[in-house]
């Protein structure tokens, strides 16, 4: 599958700040319901995009339908999680709920395993519950089920950590 017509990914920087924010809120309502953390006293989430995303040095890119922004991955270094700064990670990745099952989601990851080719890590937390069978299928696919899955326990909490290589994979999804 190919991303439908009216969809594209863009790479973006700082002067879609705003878009990004307004997105990790609804990415950040969502996550509240596993991570289970409040909102701020404000009725928000509080995630300073210019610090914790800009300053570290992910690519971010933006999944938009016509004009319309409905997701973003961001790429980064996987260096913290798995002492190799040339792993890459896939640091945040969130699609809006109604175009979830669509495909969308997919073909936003594959086409970010597609522009960053070489060794990749994607960590879920596990009580996320619909996103571990996400990942798992989506990287089984990608990878013609070329990749290695575990369970790494992260300051209490367990998470999956999906490790495969998208240099010499045939990519027919």
């Amino acid at each position: 599958m190919m991303l439908p017509e009216n969809f594209r990914i863009v790479q973006v920087g700082k002067s879609k700040d705003r878009i990004l924010r307004n997105l990790f809120e609804l990415y950040l309502h969502d996550m509240a319901e596993w991570f289970e953390f409040d909102t701020t006293p404000k009725g928000n989430f509080a995630f300073p995009t210019r610090q914790e995303v800009w300053d570290k040095g992910v690519d971010v890119h933006l999944l938009y339908s016509a004009e319309i922004p409905v997701g973003f991955g961001l790429v980064g270094s996987a260096e913290r999680f798995d002492g190799d700064p040339d792993v890459k990670d896939m640091d945040e990745f969130f699609v809006v709920r109604r175009y979830r099952r669509s495909g969308i989601g997919r073909e936003l990851a594959n086409h970010l395993w597609r522009q960053y080719p070489g060794r990749w890590l994607v960590r879920v937390f596990q009580r996320n519950l619909p996103a571990v069978p996400f990942w798992r299928s989506t990287v089984a696919a990608f990878t013609a089920n070329k990749y290695d899955e575990q369970v790494v326990e992260v300051n209490g909490r367990p998470w999956s950590y999906f490790r495969f290589d998208t240099g010499g994979v045939e990519h027919d999804v």
